[in-house]
C-alpha cells in the first residue's frame, strides 16, 4: 500500500486548476444583543439546561436539588464539597464508573451554538464524559458571541481572564449540552457516548 505522502503527490499532479485561499480577514461573524440570553436559549435548544446561580447561592444545596438520588458525585473543585471522588486521586479512569454526577468548570460559553470550553484541569479527564450526569459551572459573564471570538481566546493564556486555558494538560474540548445521536433508526438517544444530561449553573462574578 502506498504511503499518504505518495498518495498526496499523485493527487498534487493531477490537480488541473488552482485557486488562491479566501480572504477570511473580513469576514462579519454573528453577534447578539445579549450574548447571556441567546447562549441560555443555545443551551436548551441543545438538551442542555442553563441555570443562574443568584449571588451568595450555595452551589452545592443546588446540586444536591437537582439530582437528589445521586451517590457518587465527582469533581476536584474546592468548592464542591459534597463531592465523593476526585479525578486527582484515583488510580485509573475506569475507577470513576458509576459517577452519577460530575461537576466541572468552565472557561466561557458561546453564544453561537451553546458550547463551553472546558480545559483539563483533572488528572482523569474521564470525568467529563463518563459521568451520567454533567454539571459546569461557568461565570456569566464569561460568553463571546460566536466560534470566531472563542478560538481567538484560545491561546496559551486568555488575555480577557488571565486563566490559562489549556493548563498543565494540554488539553481543552468543546461541550454543548448531552451526549446525543440519531444514527441508528433515526431514533434520538441520549447518553449514547457520555453523559445523559448537561446543566450550566451560570455563577455571578
Amino acid at each position: 500500500m502506498a504511503s499518504k505522502e505518495d498518495i498526496l503527490k499523485k493527487y498534487r499532479a493531477n490537480i488541473q486548476q488552482k485557486f488562491d485561499m479566501p480572504d477570511l480577514s473580513d469576514i462579519k461573524a454573528i453577534t447578539y444583543p445579549d450574548p447571556l440570553l441567546q447562549f441560555m436559549n443555545m443551551v436548551k435548544s441543545v438538551g442542555g439546561n442553563a441555570i443562574e446561580v443568584d449571588k451568595g447561592a450555595d452551589v452545592n444545596e443546588l446540586i444536591r436539588e437537582l439530582y437528589p438520588d445521586a451517590k457518587e458525585i465527582a469533581s476536584n473543585l474546592p468548592e464542591i464539597t459534597i463531592a465523593t471522588r476526585n479525578p486527582d486521586e484515583v488510580g485509573r479512569a475506569r475507577d470513576l464508573n458509576g459517577t452519577d454526577v460530575g461537576v466541572i468548570r468552565g472557561m466561557f460559553g458561546v453564544a453561537e451554538n451553546g458550547c463551553v470550553w472546558i480545559p483539563q484541569q483533572m488528572k482523569e479527564k474521564a470525568v467529563c464524559f463518563i459521568s451520567e450526569n454533567l454539571i459546569i459551572l461557568l461565570p456569566k459573564t464569561q460568553i463571546v458571541n460566536n466560534m470566531h471570538e472563542a478560538y481567538r481566546r484560545l491561546s496559551t493564556r486568555d488575555p480577557k481572564s488571565g486563566l490559562d486555558l489549556f493548563d498543565e494538560y494540554g488539553y481543552g474540548t468543546f461541550i454543548s449540552g448531552p451526549s446525543k445521536t440519531a444514527d441508528i433508526a433515526q431514533v434520538l438517544v441520549m447518553g449514547a457516548q457520555a453523559a445523559r444530561s448537561a446543566t450550566i449553573l451560570l455563577l455571578p462574578e
